[in-house]
């Protein structure tokens, strides 16, 4: 028995090694990213005034809340980690988290990381060009050598990338209280003028509310990673519904204080004409640590960009463990026990759209996906639980939570065809390439014997070059 045991702890296996403060952390690290820093432009352009600004702000904090409480449901009846992709899986069916798998690493990952990453390298360049505006080469460059860094921790150690998440956590968290603190001080004693007539409703059209609420969404995105590494959670059925509902109702609570702050020392005219709103708004209230805004900011993109890169390989660790991805990418280092290929793949694939791609262009393609999958993983959890109403589901969240929330995502992806219909039909082509790419990856018997040996040769190449083998141990 001692001997068992000691196999099981040696063997090559993903470990639980997250614990309730690092689970949080993780959520509250990856959700406060570029989002607080960059969204708040698109939220006010997007509503037409400060007051529905600051309410669209609410609703999506609130928005996240129900979906974080309908994926916490999620994650303690299925086990297995992978998020999106398990949960589509288990209750829909394998075309639907095949396509899911495909667009996160299509283009919704790569996406995603990519305007982190641009608002990290515009933090750390622009302070240095101001008033003039910084070269767009170099901020490239300085987000390129940010993904290269945390690629680099993410494939050393799962220790070294859960510490630097807990660390930058703390950092990011203090720069949000250094930008509440000011705000409110200033509002307290009558510095209120940019809040009257806060509900102007002139500007607002109904094709671009929509846009405003996805780049709400966007800055509070990162509130299902923990569910995709479920089995590196030390007790999951505690850990997850705990850690998600502190962590949403955290980070709503300071995100309206900080666009309260921005508003009370920034007229919206000057909010819209700021690249780096953050920036902007210590050069007025803060002058003396005017210089230190722009590097909280940049090590809190690099702290979302960690969660992420920690978080997505595990999607692609699970699919291709199902046998919807090369069994390369279902493999760890022998050594490390990280997901290698998984994280390595994603590489590319983001330094690729990091060079080609705007902010605001990144958002509108990656949102629409983004949330069409999450509404019909939570649809699928109501249907599992109608055909399935017996199973054990440790933690159970209201029916009216898990409806409402369904409902607004799929209005809200619904009004999005008509508000942005070119990057919505772009996210929904490049979703469906994934349709006979499913038939082939799935089916390899389909593929000419030649072909399948020549995969197979590639895949065995690539297990030696990296170090990687098969999980020993059963995780889940």
């Amino acid at each position: 028995m001692t001997q068992e045991r000691k196999a099981d702890e040696d063997g090559v296996r993903l470990r639980r090694q997250i614990g309730p403060l690092s689970a949080a952390s993780f959520i509250v690290g990856t959700v406060v990213g570029s989002g607080i820093f960059i969204a708040p432009k698109g939220v006010l352009m997007n509503s037409g005034s400060v007051g529905l600004s600051l309410l669209v702000w609410a609703l999506c904090g609130v928005l996240s809340l129900l979906g974080a409480l309908c994926y916490a449901e999620l994650g303690t009846t299925f086990t297995k980690s992978g998020g999106h992709y398990t949960y589509l899986l288990e209750t829909i069916g394998p075309l639907p988290a095949f396509l899911r798998l495909w667009a996160e690493f299509l283009f919704i990952r790569p996406a995603v990381a990519s305007y982190v990453s641009l608002a990290f390298g515009r933090y750390v360049v622009e302070p240095f060009f101001a008033p003039c505006e910084a070269p767009v080469a170099l901020v490239r460059l300085v987000s390129l050598l940010g993904v290269t860094l945390v690629v680099a921790v993410n494939c050393w150690s799962v220790t070294a990338a859960s510490r630097t998440q807990v660390t930058l956590t703390f950092v990011k968290t203090f720069a949000l209280v250094l930008i509440i603190v000011p705000g409110v001080l200033a509002l307290t004693q009558g510095k209120t003028e940019n809040f009257r007539n806060g509900f102007e409703l002139e500007a607002l059209t109904l094709d671009r509310l929509p846009l405003a609420f996805y780049n709400g969404l966007y800055a509070y995105g990162g509130w299902f990673y923990l569910n995709m590494v479920t089995e590196e959670v030390i007790n999951p059925n505690r850990t997850i519904p705990l850690t998600i509902t502190c962590s949403m109702v955290t980070v709503t609570v300071l995100y309206v204080l900080v666009n309260v702050s921005y508003y009370t020392i920034m007229t919206p005219a000057e909010l819209l004409q700021s690249d780096a709103v953050a920036v902007t708004f210590a050069n007025r209230a803060l002058r003396g640590l005017s210089t230190v805004i722009p590097l909280l900011v940049a090590l809190s993109c690099l702290g979302a960009l960690n969660g992420g890169f920690f978080s997505a390989p595990r999607m692609l660790f699970v699919g291709a463990r199902e046998g919807h991805w090369p069994p390369i990418f279902s493999m760890i280092h022998i050594r490390r026990h990280t997901p290698l290929p998984a994280v390595l793949f994603l590489y590319p694939l983001v330094v690729l759209m990091l060079v080609t791609e705007e902010i605001q262009t990144l958002i509108s393609l990656a949102s629409f996906a983004r949330w069409f999958f999450i509404a019909l993983a939570t649809l699928g959890m109501l249907v599992h639980r109608f055909r399935f109403p017996e199973l054990p589901r440790p933690f159970k969240v209201p029916l009216a939570v898990a409806v409402t929330f369904t409902a607004v995502c799929f209005f809200i992806v619904g009004l999005s065809l008509y508000s942005d219909p070119w990057n919505t039909g772009r996210s929904c082509a490049l979703t469906l390439t994934g349709v006979p790419v499913y038939f082939v990856a799935v089916h390899r018997s389909r593929l000419p014997p030649r072909w399948r040996r020549a995969f197979d040769y590639c895949s065995k190449k690539l297990q030696i070059l990296l170090e990687v083998a098969q999980q020993e141990v059963k995780t889940y």
